[in-house]
């Protein structure tokens, strides 16, 4: 033990855990390193998984082996589908989680897991040999050696938290920073920055009056994140919602001049969609009121956190504003909210597949590549862990495209455009989000995890009955016609227009009014056997059918810009020598070094003409 391995990781929140977890599941002996074997995947923030595009990409880790989405479905205490009144490019899963039972599932099946060693220290340092890392070194006076090295240090690398105008060195509220891989990091050359979070205070539930709040239910038929076994919630506790107010601001207001983020005591750059409650009253003053969610911990604790009121102003000016919320005038803190400013190193520093250009076996993954949210950290740890495990295997890396997974849309954005806050993923940052939707993941990635060995013969083998199923579903509704005098009563129910001839079903299903579920509930079905089809694939049919047009012609955009995918750019290819593009494209081609025509297109400052230089200057 702890003399070689093949792939290190540093860091046990989610980015470590899912890295870990993969570069196992492929074949590499792994050591995971934390400062703290009790807080592995520990929660940091909000106890919750998903939101919009964030529970797209739980489920695309789940599709790829990962372990975030099992997880998720096995702590779950409210599951909630979010933008259903929109079209299905936009519906995202969310789980309100129980916070303890999250960080004590992930350790037990990293536990689990073959090829796994824990270690619990503080990394100091690399091993490092010809630009090349061969291990690490630890605050225990240890050296490590192995084949790679990936670094998910979260909020720890010099870790500053603030309240009020005290401020203390920590990575997270008792815990202590990690010092010396930053320096070492900026000897070899590395760009660095500060970036901040926050988070809000925990208060006890026993102290609120829940019946001056908005109750909010979970979904009264749950539905769950992973595509394996796990079983949808058949109980779930209920968050609260209630609101800020002219009291409440004009409190906060007055706190401001001993607030760090107005002194200039913080100097990291903060996420632009989750302000601190003090940035939403300058930044929103015309609004009286801001919503605050009230969210329970987990089944058996009483202690709530207090969605919406992150902040780091000092602790009575936090406890004398919290007071005059609805449902709150007696409450009583578990702990002051706090912002924590932190080391990150711009993105733009690596590959595709998450290995710095700088140094050979070094890989990022999560915080430190400058985003936020466990969801886009576990994703960058999967590939991280994944491709460090390839890589000491003498395996093709695997690279998922834009038009494959939200995952590659996130790790393409970071390292073509860098970022210079926070990042978070939204649809909005998907130019193919109708075939990057939630429900298909499995069907997307499944195949291409299976490939590696991290996807098993049973997740491949229900994705291809799920498949399976769908086709024939399709088959049977444009095979069946349906007579005007079936459909007519039903169809004037849901407010469409009548039936004037027989028409396939497949032309009903395709109205936006009409559902599978709700034709089978007005409409006898049973002869030719809908009913008999998993609720799944039902609705893999139905929006295959309402959304042809939209998904043949996004296939058909995602197939001409793969053209320029294909267009492969030499690394060291002089971009100064060329007159004809701009200076700025010339500096930021030089900077970036894209590994394609289609990675460059995507770069902010290279503009069309400019590419279309480099397509004369390589012949095409």
């Amino acid at each position: 033990m702890l003399k070689e391995y093949d792939v290190i990781v540093v860091g046990g929140g989610h980015a470590g855990c899912e890295a870990t977890a993969a570069a196992a599941n492929s074949g590499s002996k792994v050591l995971l390193i934390t400062m703290n074997m009790g807080t592995i995947a520990q929660m940091s923030c909000n106890p919750a998984m998903g939101g919009v595009a964030k529970g797209q990409i739980v489920r695309e880790i789940d599709a790829m082996g990962g372990y975030s989405g099992i997880i998720s479905d096995k702590t779950a205490i409210q599951f909630r589908m979010l933008n259903m009144s929109k079209g299905p490019a936009m519906w995202s899963p969310r789980v309100q989680s129980d916070r303890w039972l999250f960080a004590q599932e992930w350790r037990l099946m990293l536990e689990k897991t073959p090829n796994v060693d824990f270690w619990q220290d503080t990394v100091m340092g690399l091993k490092l040999e010809s630009n090349k890392v061969v291990g690490v070194k630890t605050a225990l006076g240890l050296e490590i050696e192995a084949k790679s090295v990936v670094l998910t240090n979260g909020t720890f690398l010099n870790g500053l938290i603030h309240i009020g105008d005290k401020n203390f060195g920590g990575g997270r509220a008792g815990e202590r920073n990690s010092t010396g891989i930053t320096e070492e990091l900026i000897q070899l050359g590395f760009d660095h920055g500060r970036m901040k979070t926050g988070t809000p205070p925990r208060v006890d539930a026993r102290s609120l009056d829940f019946t001056r709040m908005e109750e909010q239910k979970g979904d009264e038929y749950p539905s769950k994140f992973s595509f394996t076994d796990t079983k949808p919630l058949s109980q779930q506790r209920s968050c609260h919602i209630t609101y800020t107010n002219e009291s409440v601001h004009d409190i906060l207001r007055e706190g401001l001049d001993r607030s760090p983020m107005f002194s200039g005591s913080i100097e990291g750059t903060g996420p632009r969609y989750c302000p601190s409650i003090e940035e939403k009253i300058e930044r929103f003053a015309e609004r009286n009121r801001h919503q605050i969610f009230v969210e329970p911990e987990g089944w058996n604790t009483v202690e709530i956190y207090v969605n919406g009121f992150s902040t780091s102003l000092p602790m009575d000016v936090q406890l004398k504003a919290i007071k005059q919320i609805k449902g709150f005038e007696n409450v009583k803190l578990f702990r002051p909210g706090y912002a924590i400013e932190y080391d990150y190193f711009p993105p733009t520093q690596l590959k595709h597949t998450l290995e710095t250009k700088l140094v050979e076996n070094l890989y990022f993954a999560g915080q430190i590549n400058g985003t936020t949210g466990y969801e886009e950290a576990g994703c960058q740890g999967l590939m991280a862990g994944l491709n460090a495990s390839l890589k000491t295997q003498q395996k093709d890396e695997l690279i998922l495209a834009r038009n494959e997974a939200y995952i590659g849309v996130l790790i393409d954005d970071l390292i073509t455009k860098g970022t210079k806050e926070p990042y978070r993923m939204f649809t909005s940052r998907a130019e193919y989000r109708i075939l990057l939707r939630q429900d298909n993941a499995d069907i997307r990635l499944t195949p291409i995890s299976h490939k590696i060995g991290l996807a098993s013969d049973e997740r491949l083998r229900a994705v291809e009955a799920k498949e399976r199923q769908t086709k024939e579903i399709l088959d049977l509704l444009g095979s069946h016609s349906i007579e005007p005098d079936v459909a007519n009563p039903y169809l004037e129910d849901v407010g469409t227009s009548p039936l004037k001839q027989k028409v396939k079903l497949s032309s009903i299903i395709s109205r936006p009014q009409v559902s599978i579920s709700s034709l089978n509930n007005h409409v006898n079905t049973e002869q030719i056997g809908l009913n008999n089809y998993d609720p799944e694939c039902l609705e893999q049919a139905e929006i295959s059918i309402k959304y042809d047009g939209y998904i043949k012609r996004e296939r058909e955009m995602a197939d001409k810009m793969q053209r320029l995918e294909d267009i492969t750019l030499k690394h060291d290819f002089d971009y100064s020598a060329l007159s004809s593009i701009s200076s700025e494209a010339r500096e930021k081609l030089s900077e970036i070094k894209p590994k394609t025509i289609g990675q460059a297109s995507r770069i902010s400052g290279v503009s069309p003409s400019d590419i279309s230089v480099l397509l004369i200057h390589f012949g095409r």
